[in-house]
């Protein structure tokens, strides 16, 4: 059974800092891509930040170059999100995203971990 369990988020002040967890199980960890996207209210999801299947490489969407880092754990099966300089806007809920490109794409999502940037 594949199961992607996000863990970590919560309620912080602006310019606070939060790291979530996404912890895996039931498929090839190490073979997948890794994401982490967001969803605020009455917006669409978009897509936070990716993280190769070995580490290599990442890429961020542009509003949190520079604040947020995105890292893996193979040995963990667990893919992580340190948050820094939050703002306000960095509100909403964050899924987990796991996915392969093979012959088919395959992909994997987690149930959400609010986070909440308020004084």
């Amino acid at each position: 059974q594949v199961q992607l369990v996000e863990s970590g988020g919560g309620l912080v002040q602006p310019g606070g800092s939060l790291r979530l967890s996404c912890a895996a199980s039931g498929f090839t960890f190490s073979s997948y891509v890794m994401r982490w996207y967001r969803q605020a209210p009455g917006k669409e999801r978009e897509l936070v930040a990716a993280i190769t299947s070995a580490g290599i490489s990442t890429n961020y969407a542009d509003s949190v170059k520079g604040r947020f880092t995105i890292a893996r754990d193979n040995a963990k099966n667990t893919v992580y999100l340190q948050m820094n300089s939050l703002k306000r806007e960095d509100t909403a809920v964050y899924y987990c995203n796991a996915v392969q490109y093979t012959l088919r794409v395959v992909e994997y999502w987690g149930q959400g971990t609010q986070v909440t940037v308020s004084s």
